[in-house]
């Protein structure tokens, strides 16, 4: 089924790109945020009170995942079945549901209160799971 929007957003020249501009404009306000929140977490800058810091960066964090899940689902619109058919796309989309489950964890069980090493070890995994998606993200195209 053609949908001439749909169709339009992956032939014009320009709209696509603009899109992968937002995606990573999103990207850089999620992980940007994370990262400095995570850092705070193992102890860095200990004069910043984490629960100021965790409001203002996960706010940011959150409208920056916003970004990039609007712009990414819109790009996926464009071609879903080869998206689908792209083993760097699903692998992509199974560390975005993994990254998902431990923020939901460590919410869950107030890791920003208890600062303790299963907490930070859910920090280090949450960048590894960030990364990992940009790096397959980056995949996607030459997959």
């Amino acid at each position: 089924m053609d949908i001439p929007g749909w169709t339009a957003l992956a032939t014009h020249p320009w709209a696509y790109p603009a899109l992968e501009v937002v995606h990573i404009v999103g990207i850089a306000l999620l992980l940007g945020n994370l990262v400095a929140l995570e850092l705070r977490v193992w102890g860095t800058a200990a004069t910043l009170p984490v629960a100021a810091l965790a409001r203002l960066a996960l706010s940011l964090s959150v409208a920056g995942f916003g970004l990039a899940a609007a712009s990414g689902l819109l790009m996926f619109s464009s071609q879903p079945g080869d998206l689908l058919a792209n083993r760097a796309f699903v692998v992509k989309i199974g560390l975005l549901m993994a990254a998902g489950t431990n923020a939901a964890l460590f919410h869950a069980r107030g890791g920003l209160q208890r600062l303790d090493a299963l907490a930070r070890a859910q920090t280090v995994l949450s960048l590894g799971l960030w990364l990992g998606m940009i790096i397959t993200g980056r995949w996607i195209a030459y997959a």
